[in-house]
């Protein structure tokens, strides 16, 4: 099938074709007639499947067909997305796909200044990509309205829920008009998700393109285990010998902490491997020159957070390592959808140490998919005795005060974060007075991270194990798709 046979408008097929896109993905071949026709959507995919474009070309065909523009301070299609990086990608997409439809294009998230924001809103904007705090915040100081919205997108609503955005996204969808066309986006269907569809959707078109919570195809998944205080040796061993025999393009480690993550740069930059970080605790221009230094491959490797990484897009990601298995399963899923991206193949590789064999119980059970168990690689024992050589040498570091493993007591707080779940007390768990409910009144200066990355809570359990490795690489090629 093509573009062509999907009934798309002649300058949405020109804007393709100025990006070499010719076929359509499943997500788009069954949700863009169902779009054009006016449905509410409720649509299951994973990262990588084309569902920017999905919903994006099919908005911006009907929006190009009104007869009428965004009024003064408002908008006439809302996406609202969980983090910046995830916005800022949507509206670049939206402003391709609508360079010759002449309609305005504006994204305001946490981080940036409210008087920009206000300037850009003024005369009213087409298309208009937000996270939510920011969103709430712009209201309530009366720079936007939402009475001329036609088109709601919630993307992402997974991750949006995760990282406590509820009391955010039902005061959101009380001031919208009644009669506008709901399009929500998931890549698994929680409970949470199905009542969210059930209240917001009206006799929504239902499209999926994967089984619910399984994971792509074209990724091969490894685990090695391996005792935690080696990791960082074992990583180092896997990306020297990666990167030397040219498998490894562009490389993505995921860390739980925004503390553990500029811990594992800094122990690359010491054994001569560049990597830069990106998390909550990062400057908004701060992350965009990270993430531009990724996308460009000035820098090859980026180490992230999980709320981070939602907004990197980035086809030439060939590996995904899990430095750290995440506490919830469904974030696995999230995590190595980085990397298979616009039909490639991809390698996801997970550190495991003894006290996180729940973790990969739970991720195999989710997934559906037992990951090829990889023994630890030739000269490891000499890259785990350097490593501590160079640990003894360093200077010492200042470690913060409480809590284990270099964090506070109170979880690793960072600035105040958008729509924040509360703080993790012992074992990184949330442990606030609130009892992890998000405080609808608190204000929100950065976007989509919680005090500790916003993962969901989860019980720590301490299981056993063993300790072996992997060190596969893969990668692939083959035409271009809308994401």
């Amino acid at each position: 099938m093509k573009f062509e046979d999907l009934g798309l408008s002649q300058p949405i097929l020109q804007a393709l074709d100025l990006k070499n896109y010719t076929a359509p993905t499943p997500i788009q071949e069954q949700a863009i007639p169902t779009v054009l026709e006016g449905r509410d959507l409720l649509g299951i995919a994973q990262t990588g499947t084309g569902k920017t474009a999905a919903f994006m070309l099919p908005s911006i065909d009907r929006l190009s067909a009104g007869e009428h523009g965004a009024p003064a301070k408002s908008c006439r299609m809302l996406v609202l997305a969980p983090t910046r990086e995830l916005a800022g990608q949507i509206a670049e997409s939206a402003r391709d796909y609508g360079a010759l439809s002449g309609l305005t294009v504006a994204s305001v998230v946490g981080g940036t200044s409210v008087g920009k924001d206000r300037q850009k809103l003024s005369r009213g904007v087409d298309i208009l990509v937000a996270t939510p705090g920011r969103l709430i915040d712009l209201i309530d100081q009366r720079v936007l309205t939402l009475r001329a919205v036609e088109i709601l997108v919630l993307d992402e609503a997974d991750q949006m829920l995760d990282l406590g955005f509820i009391h955010a996204l039902r005061k959101i969808v009380d001031l919208l008009p009644e009669g506008r066309q709901t399009l929500l986006f998931s890549a698994t269907m929680p409970k949470q998700i199905k009542d969210l569809a059930a209240k917001y959707l009206r006799n929504p078109a239902h499209v999926s393109v994967a089984p619910q919570s399984t994971t792509a195809e074209r990724v091969e998944q490894f685990v090695t285990f391996v005792n935690q205080p080696e990791k960082q040796a074992l990583l180092t061993l896997m990306l020297q010998k990666g990167f030397a025999s040219g498998d490894m393009d562009l490389v993505l480690v995921f860390t739980r902490t925004k503390h553990g993550a500029d811990r594992v740069v800094k122990k690359l930059g010491q054994a001569g491997i560049r990597a830069n970080a990106i998390h909550g605790n990062k400057s908004q221009p701060q992350r965009e020159r990270a993430l531009d230094e990724f996308r460009r491959g000035k820098v090859k490797i980026m180490v992230a957070t999980d709320i981070a990484a939602r907004g990197i897009d980035i086809p030439g990601v060939s590996h995904v390592f899990n430095f750290e298995l995440p506490n919830v399963a469904e974030q696995y899923v999230h995590r190595i959808g980085r990397t298979a991206r616009a039909g490639r193949e991809g390698m996801a590789i997970s550190l495991c140490a003894p006290d996180e064999r729940d973790y990969l119980r739970d991720i195999q059970r989710l997934t559906k998919v037992t990951l090829t168990k990889v023994p630890l690689p030739s000269g490891f024992r000499a890259v785990v005795e350097e490593e501590e050589e160079r640990t003894r040498s360093a200077p010492q570091e200042r470690a913060p005060r409480g809590g284990r493993d270099g964090q506070r007591g109170g979880g690793n707080r960072g600035p105040r974060r958008e729509g924040g779940q509360g703080g993790q007390g012992r074992g990184g768990q949330r442990n606030n007075a609130r009892g992890g409910k998000p405080n609808p009144n608190r204000r929100r200066d950065g976007e989509g991270e919680g005090r500790s990355e916003g993962q969901p809570r989860r019980v720590e359990a301490t299981p056993r194990g063993n300790s072996q490795k992997p060190s596969p690489h893969a990668r692939g090629r083959t035409g271009r798709q809308p994401r």
